[in-house]
């Protein structure tokens, strides 16, 4: 994923857009949805949704990409020297777009429903900044080990990030909204015109990426380090 670098920046960047597109829709749509719905797909249901978009944007342009779709995961794999840094600005814009779109395609069909399904702290700021740094410190250790690490690629990576998202989700919801990702926060609050705390959202992720991408490159170093038996 994060060496996928021979397509053309353009094609890149448009992998990304789509890609960032599909998961702000389906995610902020499945929490639209289920408030339209009066909960029939419920918060497990949310967190599955998250899981499986992100599972599949991941198999379909992960070959094109690098299937990066979040702000805080271009930056981690920047930090851990898998992303040039030069074009990191260029993927975090074509990810903002395809989250806007994503976001104001919900707002386009449904109208003002609540806050489009944004991401927002359930308790105090604190922990939700707090929370999300360890929820975006776990993805981005799991995608470090899947996707740049040759002992650990292959077919499966998909479905890894994709339960990690899952997991993350279920049980970071209620607190945080388990946001992860820069993008996934900004489509809707741009829908919905909602920038209550959406700070946390931006610091938090970026934290929580660099220190996942660093401890997964400590971890592999420290295993290299080891003579071969």
């Amino acid at each position: 994923m994060a060496d996928s670098l021979q397509s053309s920046l353009p094609k890149r960047c448009f992998a990304e857009t789509i890609g960032t597109f599909g998961l702000v829709f389906a995610t902020a749509g499945a929490n639209v949805v289920d408030e339209l719905s009066d909960g029939q797909i419920t918060h497990l249901g949310v967190g599955i949704v998250s899981g499986l978009i992100i599972t599949a944007m991941i198999y379909a342009v992960g070959h094109v990409s690098g299937a990066h779709f979040n702000p805080a995961v271009t930056i981690g794999f920047t930090v851990g020297r898998h992303f040039p840094l030069k074009e990191a600005p260029i993927y975090w814009a074509s990810q903002l777009v395809g989250a806007g779109i994503g976001a104001l395609s919900l707002r386009a069909l449904f109208g003002e429903v609540g806050i489009m399904g944004g991401t927002v702290p359930r308790g105090s700021t604190l922990e939700s900044f707090g929370f999300e740094i360890p929820l975006t410190f776990i993805l981005m250790f799991v995608i470090m080990a899947v996707a740049t690490d040759s002992r650990a690629q292959g077919a499966h990576a998909a479905l890894a990030i994709g339960a990690t998202v899952a997991l993350n989700s279920i049980f970071g919801g209620p607190i945080s909204g388990a946001s992860m990702n820069p993008a996934r926060s900004f489509g809707p609050a741009l829908a919905a015109w909602n920038w209550g705390d959406h700070w946390i959202y931006w610091t938090a992720p970026f934290v929580g990426a660099v220190l996942g991408a660093v401890a997964y490159n400590l971890l592999r170093s420290s295993r290299e380090d080891r003579p071969k038996p």
